[in-house]
């Protein structure tokens, strides 16, 4: 009887295992590193950063395309209005404005990833799609229509997205309100490279941006939203701290082993 009793607990714990191990969240390499000592690597990240490039695409706005090195593309706070090259298989989204979401995207799109919960509880997303780990770290938006018009905030309306690829963490802060405060920090833990809101206007002040940007300490920043402030006040206010690298075209490719030594601001054609 005890056998029989033990043979059963044996193949509900078989059976049960797989559906935990799902319901288990995923391990941010990016966080461990922040919180490991200097120069500290996962050996998951060392082994991922043999000279394995992704490459970043400006489409516009603050659309990004970010292609793996194993053929995943990625697009971020994607409207559908900025398009380059193929169909993304993987979306992310933002709803602060219209030109940051889609109710209605491609339905060839595989994996359409909400920067905002429904039912007022804030959006979780921690999977890995391909060979790239995604999460997202919730901030608040501002109202920006009806009477109460800019008089509050929806709290976690949007979110940050932070890509963990190929040795690399890469983050997008969408379109962002508010200053972080240390526990948002916490969350997002290492960046190398960070896409950063420079307009001044609709998402947050360009002094408040630059903050942030010190903070974050990125190797590599992507500017976005740029149709509203000059690069070059951008520039003046983080010149002292960062590189400026201007380049011609669309399109660049990182590495790891490849990130600048010294902070720059990678500036890319696009709108």
């Amino acid at each position: 009887m005890w056998r029989l009793a033990s043979a059963a607990l044996a193949l509900f714990g078989a059976l049960l295992t797989p559906a935990l191990a799902q319901q288990q969240p995923q391990r941010s390499e990016c966080l461990a590193m922040a919180n490991a000592a200097p120069r500290a690597m996962p050996v998951a990240f060392r082994q991922a950063a043999n000279a394995a490039e992704v490459e970043i695409t400006y489409a516009g706005h603050s659309t990004y395309f970010i292609d793996t090195p194993d053929g995943l593309r990625i697009a971020t706070d994607y409207s559908g209005a900025y398009q380059v090259g193929r169909l993304p298989d993987v979306v992310t989204m933002n709803r602060a404005h219209s030109t940051h979401y889609t109710l209605f995207p491609d339905w060839r799109i595989p994996h359409v990833l909400h920067g905002w919960g429904e039912d007022g509880k804030p959006a979780l997303v921690s999977e890995r799609i391909g060979d790239t780990f995604i999460r997202n770290v919730t901030t608040d938006i501002r109202r920006y229509f009806g009477d109460d018009a800019g008089a509050d905030m929806i709290r976690d309306g949007n979110s940050i997205f932070i890509f963990e690829v190929a040795g690399l963490c890469i983050g997008h802060l969408g379109h962002l309100h508010h200053k972080l405060d240390d526990s948002h920090f916490a969350q997002i833990g290492r960046l190398d490279i960070v896409m950063v809101p420079i307009d001044g206007t609709y998402t947050m002040s360009l002094e408040g941006i630059s903050e942030i940007t010190k903070r974050l300490r990125a190797s590599v920043v992507l500017p976005m939203h740029r149709f509203a402030t000059p690069l070059d006040d951008f520039m003046r206010r983080i010149g002292k701290d960062f590189e400026i690298d201007r380049r011609l075209e669309r399109s660049f490719r990182m590495s790891r082993d490849a990130l600048p030594g010294t902070p720059t601001v990678i500036i890319l054609d696009g709108v």
